[in-house]
């Protein structure tokens, strides 16, 4: 992507991070809470194994793991550093053979791929539509790109920021800004400018007291979108 689609404060909020990445009890906690019903939802459309699988804004390879696990041919883009170096170290101890890259989508210069993942990374930049396009020139025809971020309502403030990150201090303070957050609308109006076909979108229900999320039709905060590139 272009310089104008990177935020250097978005970066620096996680560079500090990067030892925290697999701790399941850290500040970056939550991720491992939700990410086996991220990783159902992507199942719901397509078998992973031996699939070629992009993972855009991997970080420290949570979700790059869980569908390595699955048999995805995973590759995984971060622009953090510390981020892409902790997640080589954690994949190599776990003996899984993942391509992590410290790379911008922009630059990525690839085969096509038959799965594309974009999880909780829309809202960190300025330009979320670009990605987007990005996903989608990287796609093979038929191929699913799967997306989650957070809706923009009075009711993802109260939830993801006032009380997640301040009152119940499950994420660090600042993580989210409010006028970054995406309506299902709007994204799925960048998904159909980029020439891709939105084929569902559900829910994403947190529960912190069982430490863990679920699939759901409530889209008020987090939410995911499946779309596919047509054949």
């Amino acid at each position: 992507m272009n310089e104008s689609n990177v935020d250097p404060k978005e970066l620096a909020k996680f560079a500090p991070l990067a030892n925290a990445w697999w701790d399941k009890e850290g500040p970056l906690r939550t991720l491992h809470h939700i990410n086996p019903a991220r990783v159902a939802f992507v199942e719901q459309y397509t078998s992973l194994k031996q699939k070629r699988l992009l993972d855009v804004g991997c970080g420290g390879g949570i979700l790059s793991e869980a569908l390595a696990y699955k048999g995805a041919q995973v590759t995984g883009i971060d622009l953090e550093p510390h981020a892409i170096d902790m997640a080589k170290a954690h994949a190599l101890n776990a003996h899984l053979a993942i391509d992590y890259q410290c790379i911008d989508i922009q630059a990525l210069n690839a085969d096509l791929f038959d799965v594309i993942t974009c999880m909780d990374m829309l809202e960190h930049v300025p330009q979320p539509e670009l990605i987007i396009k990005e996903c989608a020139r990287l796609l093979k025809p038929g191929g699913y790109l799967l997306l989650s971020t957070l809706n923009r309502t009075l009711k993802a403030y109260i939830g993801a920021i006032l009380l997640a990150e301040y009152a119940l201090q499950l994420l660090p303070k600042q993580t989210h800004e409010y006028q970054k957050f995406i309506q299902p609308a709007e994204l799925a109006h960048a998904t159909r400018a980029a020439g891709l076909e939105v084929i569902d979108i559900q829910g994403l229900t947190y529960q912190p007291l069982r430490k863990n999320a679920c699939l759901s039709k409530n889209v008020s905060i987090n939410y995911l979108m499946a779309c596919q590139k047509p054949k």
